[in-house]
């Protein structure tokens, strides 16, 4: 049966110990929690997941031990972009043992690379890999933005669906159009906020960093924009502006969001904050603001 992506697939947090490893107890705690608040899969190793700053070594791990807590209950994509062309192959190698049920591709990062180069890229890669592909665009992370044409390549080389993180919503909606007679390559949002347009319009759903902690809000959003229920959307589209506003803005740093959210597990006692270098977890005051955003959302405040 062919793989169906669609829903909410959080970017699942990496949960890491003080000395950098994997925080295993926090690890089984998350996934239980992201499935118990009803996600449609899990995304490993993307940005969220701090993916290019950990070890190979700790990947594997991390994905051996979290399609063996997954057991199977939801899709597992795997992030394997790489600035090695082998390295990629070899986690994709990996998550195929594990047990995982996708793999997801970005331009390889550092070194700028053009839209032809990043198709020669796809042409040597897509054909030595034995799970389905999905393609994702992180143009702020990667210097490339993929452009329609490449992504059209892309799925003629069987990749499944992609992921737009690029927040630009005139470029997401071509790709909605330009696959509308094949609903079965899946457009999915990485812009949270977009989520009801993206299933209004023909998408499929989100790949939502707030999923990892508020789960059900998310999945509440999407299902509420299937059946264009106006009354919820408007409801909890504003509990996630208020996400947005709020936890995500605590720190001045770009990496605020993910150490946002992870802050945010760890205030929620599922999983610890450490952060992989170069980036540092909240200290005290910060986790505080943090603390006292999610008991306003808890309360009668967020409407």
């Amino acid at each position: 049966m062919a793989l169906e992506l669609k829903g909410i697939i959080p970017p699942m947090v990496t949960p890491l110990n003080a000395d950098g490893g994997l925080d295993v107890k926090g690890l089984e705690k998350l996934i239980e929690h992201l499935i118990n608040g009803g996600v449609h899969g899990i995304f490993l190793l993307g940005t969220n997941g701090e993916a290019p700053s950990l070890s190979y070594a700790l990947r594997k791990e991390l994905i051996t031990k979290a399609c063996k807590y997954i057991r199977g209950r939801v899709p597992v994509l795997v992030g394997i972009t790489d600035t090695s062309f082998s390295g990629s192959l070899d986690i994709a190698a990996h998550s195929k043992e594990a047990g995982a049920d996708a793999v997801v591709v970005a331009p390889p990062y550092y070194l700028p690379i053009s839209q032809e180069e990043m198709v020669d890229y796809l042409e040597r890669l897509i054909p030595q890999l034995s799970l389905p592909v999905m393609m994702y665009n992180m143009p702020s992370c990667t210097k490339l933005h993929l452009s329609l044409e490449t992504v059209k390549k892309a799925k003629e080389l069987g990749a499944i669906g992609i992921k737009d993180s690029s927040g630009d919503m005139s470029y997401f909606y071509s790709l909605i159009e330009a696959f509308k007679e094949t609903p079965e390559f899946s457009i999915i949002v990485g812009t949270e906020m977009f989520l009801p347009e993206t299933i209004l319009y023909g998408g499929h759903g989100a790949v939502a960093g707030g999923a990892n902690f508020l789960p059900e809000l998310f999945v509440d959003l999407y299902n509420a924009s299937v059946v264009n229920n106006l009354e919820d959307i408007k409801i909890l589209r504003n509990k996630v502006a208020f996400v947005n506003s709020s936890i995500y803005c605590v720190g001045k740093n770009a990496s605020r969001i993910t150490k946002g959210i992870k802050c945010a597990l760890s205030v929620m006692d599922i999983c610890e904050d450490h952060m992989a270098l170069p980036l540092r977890k909240f200290e005290n005051g910060e986790r505080e603001k943090v603390k006292e955003y999610l008991d306003q959302f808890a309360g009668t405040q967020v409407i």
